[in-house]
């Protein structure tokens, strides 16, 4: 019997993203695809580091541990490395107790193309080309920024912080205010569409699906009200009252629920993400992600009017 990939929330990862794989990488650019394919065969036996995205991986996984009778998630390792490579991978997923069975190694070639095959509903990677391609086809994808980040073991919730327009929503309120650079003109036109919901951006179908999540977490918490929640969502966004409204009706619409929501109106993000400390925030303005912030993964979705090239 197939298995079945459809009744699970998938995540893909890169090997880059979930692993540091800075030197592996210098000896690829510098030395070439033999030199490399060598190092990591006389390192077969050497555990790889976390990386950027490792944080948020793990606790996505933990999901499965609670949720033991549904199994609701999977992650799949979707790499440009190739199969010797590969095996070294797979070694330190076991010796970091990663239940990550299943994965793609496309030996260079363009790993986007398999997002749906394996159902994916979110795909992360380190590599610019690799999640605009993605985008660009329209699957959901964003790029992790290099920062500095440390995980900490004693903090088992798992946070998800998203901007609003331009990734779950889509952008067709932001090209209003960029057409202008007037926020009177962007709010005049948010309240007489008050009661229009937003079409999803490129992360509106996992935004869905992460809430449906917090279904169960719910009925958990109502069979037993000692429960202790493992998944915290929050949306940050730059819009403030009077476009606050149809953002939050778009929600309802949509049937989705967020645990926490912050309008800044021009209040930097670094405020509240500093205090939030999610395991990945996702915004489609480079200016809005921060490279100072430590210990909190940055991802970039390179989608709509922001990211436009200019002629």
């Amino acid at each position: 019997m197939p298995y079945p990939i459809e009744n699970k929330l998938v995540v893909a990862v890169s090997s880059n993203a979930l692993f540091d794989l800075e030197t592996e990488d210098t000896i690829f650019k510098t030395e070439g695809l033999e030199k490399y394919r060598q190092f990591q065969l006389d390192n077969k036996n050497r555990t790889l580091e976390k990386g950027l995205a490792f944080p948020f991986i793990k606790r996505y996984l933990n999901i499965n541990k609670v949720y033991n009778l549904e199994t609701p998630v999977e992650v799949i390792l979707l790499s440009k490395n190739s199969p010797e490579a590969g095996n070294r991978i797979f070694k330190s997923i076991q010796e970091h107790g990663l239940d990550i069975s299943r994965a793609a190694f496309t030996s260079g070639g363009a790993p986007y193309r398999y997002i749906p095959a394996y159902n994916i509903s979110l795909f992360l990677s380190t590599n610019e080309n690799d999640v605009i391609n993605a985008i660009e086809s329209q699957y959901a994808a964003g790029r992790i920024i290099k920062t500095k980040v440390a995980d900490d073991n004693d903090d088992t919730e798992l946070r998800v912080a998203f901007d609003f327009d331009g990734v779950i929503a889509d952008d067709q309120s932001e090209k209003v205010f960029q057409a202008t650079k007037q926020l009177d003109i962007f709010h005049k036109h948010e309240v007489e569409h008050l009661t229009e919901a937003h079409n999803p951006g490129p992360l509106g179908d996992f935004f869905k699906k992460l809430s449906a999540l917090q279904g169960l977490e719910a009925k958990k918490a109502l069979d037993n009200p000692d429960y202790k929640r493992i998944l915290k969502t929050a949306i940050v966004t730059a819009r403030n009252a009077p476009s606050h409204e149809r953002a939050i009706n778009t929600l309802n619409e949509w049937g989705v629920t967020v645990d926490e929501m912050f309008l800044l109106g021009g209040i930097e993000k670094k405020r509240v993400l500093e205090i939030l400390k999610p395991h990945l925030f996702f915004d489609d303005q480079m200016t809005h992600l921060n490279p100072e912030l430590e210990n909190i993964p940055l991802v970039h979705i390179p989608f709509g009017v922001t990211n436009k090239k200019k002629e």
